[in-house]
C-alpha cells in the first residue's frame, strides 16, 4: 500500500523538547557468543586489523552486511514542549528502539538526538533499577541520575511509595519483587520525580486493570501539567485518550505523522485493500477449507461498482463470491463489520432469516455471491473494517479472514451536516424526531 506523506508541525526552536534528525540504529544478528581467544590468535587479529578495514572501506556503499538490521532508519521528527505524543506500530516497527534511544539506553548508529530537559524512563520491567537495592535506595538513585537534589525526592518520596503500594516491602532489594510490583515502584518513580520529558514504553500490560486505569491517569494529570510525554502502547483507546498526535513506525520508519485519531485510523487499516475488492489466491486459502473456496470479497455501491468509499445516505452492499466444489449441509457465510479500531459494529449470516435458512439447508456445489445489503442512513462516517467467514454452526469453520477488506464511509448529507462537528459513536441513524409547542 502507498503510504501517504507524513503531516508535521512546524514547531518553533525554542520550543522543541525533542528534536531528531535522520536517526538510524543498527544491530548485529545470528552472531554467536565470541571465544576467548589464544594469545598467537590475538597477535594475529592486530596484524591483521588493517587490512580487514581496508577492506571494508573498499566494499560498496550500499553493500550490507549479511549479520546486521537496521532497527531503525533515516527518522526524522520534532516533539514540543509540553506535547503528548503516541508511537505505534506493529510488533519490530522500532517502536521500543526507537525510546531507548531517546532515553539514551542505547546510542544511535547515526544521526543526531537532541533532548531539553530530563527524561524519565519506564520502558522494559528492569530497566533503571539495580536488582542489589532496596526499593528505598532504587527512588534516590533514579533521582540522583535525573539530577534532583535530595530535598527534592524526600519530598516526592511518600507519594511515590503510596502510589506504587509496595511500602511493605521499601526496603527489600528489588531483585526479590515480583513483576508487577518491581512496574508500580518503577512507574511511581518515572512519573512523579518531575521529569520534563516522560518516556513509556508498552509496560502497562504487565500491571493489573485497577494499577492500569491507576496509570493512565497519572499520565493525564503529568501531560496536563505541561510535561512532554512519548507513549508506546497496542491499545488504541489508551492512545487516543492520552495523546494528541500520534507517530506511525513502519519497517524502521516513520510512515506517517497526524493528529491522533487520524493516525489511528491509518494505522489500522495500512495494509489492506483499498480498491473496494479483495480477491483470494489459491496460496491464500488453506487446505481444510475444502469444498469451499472463497473468490472474492467486495464493497459495492448502488451502481453496482467497486468502491473504497461510499456515502453514508445510500445503501452499501457487502458481496462474498465463492464455490462450493461439493454440497454442503447447514453452510452459513457470514460478515464481521468493525470500527477502524477493532470495535465491532455488527455481525450477519447470510442464513439468519429462516425463509433463506429452509432453503439452503443443504447448499449444492455451484458458483454462488452472498449479498448483504447496509442500509442507508445506518453508519456514522469513518474508516470500517470487513471480516468473513464460512461455517456450519458447531461442525466446521471452513475459512475465515478477519480482516479481509477496508472502505471508508463519508458523511456528506447526513443528519446534522450543517453542524461542523464530529458525532459520537459507530452509528449515524437518521431518526424521527417531533417538536411541539405547548
Amino acid at each position: 500500500m502507498t503510504s501517504p506523506s507524513p503531516v508535521l508541525r512546524p514547531p518553533s526552536a525554542n520550543s522543541l523538547a525533542i528534536r531528531v534528525e535522520n536517526l538510524g540504529k543498527q544491530y548485529r544478528i545470528g552472531t554467536a557468543p565470541e571465544k576467548y581467544r589464544t594469545l598467537r590468535e590475538s597477535i594475529v587479529n592486530v596484524a591483521t586489523w588493517p587490512i580487514q578495514r581496508i577492506r571494508r572501506g573498499l566494499a560498496p556503499s550500499g553493500t550490507e552486511q549479511s549479520d546486521t538490521i537496521w532497527a531503525l532508519r533515516d527518522i526524522s521528527f520534532t516533539v514540543e514542549q509540553g506535547s503528548v505524543l503516541g508511537v505505534i506500530g506493529r510488533n519490530g516497527a522500532g517502536k521500543s528502539t526507537l525510546l531507548k534511544v531517546l532515553s539514551r539506553v542505547t546510542e544511535p548508529t547515526e544521526g543526531e538526538v537532541e533532548i531539553r530537559g530530563r527524561v524519565g524512563s519506564l520502558l522494559e520491567v528492569g530497566t533503571g533499577f539495580h536488582p542489589e537495592l532496596t526499593g528505598r535506595e532504587n527512588i534516590y538513585l533514579n533521582g540522583a541520575i535525573l539530577g534532583m537534589k535530595r530535598t527534592e525526592i524526600d519530598r516526592k518520596y511518600d507519594e511515590i511509595v503510596d502510589f506504587s503500594g509496595v511500602e511493605q516491602f521499601i526496603d527489600t532489594p528489588v531483585k526479590r519483587y515480583s513483576s508487577g510490583m518491581y512496574l508500580r515502584l518503577a512507574f511511581a518513580v518515572a512519573a512523579h520525580l518531575e521529569p520534563e520529558i516522560l518516556v513509556v514504553d508498552e509496560v502497562l500490560a504487565v500491571g493489573d486493570a485497577e494499577f492500569q486505569r491507576k496509570c493512565i491517569g497519572k499520565m493525564s494529570d503529568v501531560a496536563q501539567e505541561g510535561r512532554t510525554v512519548l507513549f508506546v502502547s497496542h491499545d488504541m483507546s489508551a492512545i487516543l485518550r492520552l495523546t494528541e498526535e500520534a507517530i506511525v513506525l513502519e519497517g524502521g520508519q516513520v510512515v506517517y505523522r497526524a493528529p491522533t485519531v487520524e493516525a489511528v485510523d491509518y494505522y489500522m487499516t495500512s495494509g489492506f485493500s483499498e480498491a473496494g475488492e479483495r480477491k483470494w489466491a489459491a496460496d491464500e486459502i488453506p487446505p481444510n477449507s475444502a469444498p469451499f473456496r472463497p473468490m472474492a470479497l467486495r464493497v459495492r455501491d448502488a451502481k453496482q461498482n467497486n468502491v473504497d468509499v461510499v456515502r453514508s445516505t445510500e445503501a452499501i452492499h457487502l458481496e462474498v463470491e465463492y464455490e462450493l466444489h461439493e454440497p454442503i449441509q447447514g453452510l452459513r457465510v457470514g460478515l464481521y463489520l468493525m470500527s477502524a479500531r477493532g470495535e465491532y459494529v455488527f455481525t450477519s449470516f447470510d442464513t439468519d432469516e429462516p425463509e433463506q435458512y429452509n432453503q439452503f439447508g443443504i447448499r449444492p456445489a455451484g458458483h454462488y455471491k452472498s449479498i448483504c445489503t447496509i442500509p442507508p442512513d445506518l453508519l456514522n462516517e469513518g474508516r470500517y473494517t470487513v471480516g468473513m467467514n464460512a461455517s456450519s454452526f458447531r461442525i466446521k469453520r471452513y475459512f475465515m479472514d478477519e480482516r479481509a477488506l477496508t472502505f471508508t464511509v463519508d458523511g456528506m448529507g447526513a443528519p446534522g451536516k450543517q453542524w461542523a462537528e464530529t458525532r459520537m459513536g459507530l452509528m449515524r441513524p437518521r431518526l424521527q424526531w417531533r417538536i411541539e409547542e405547548q
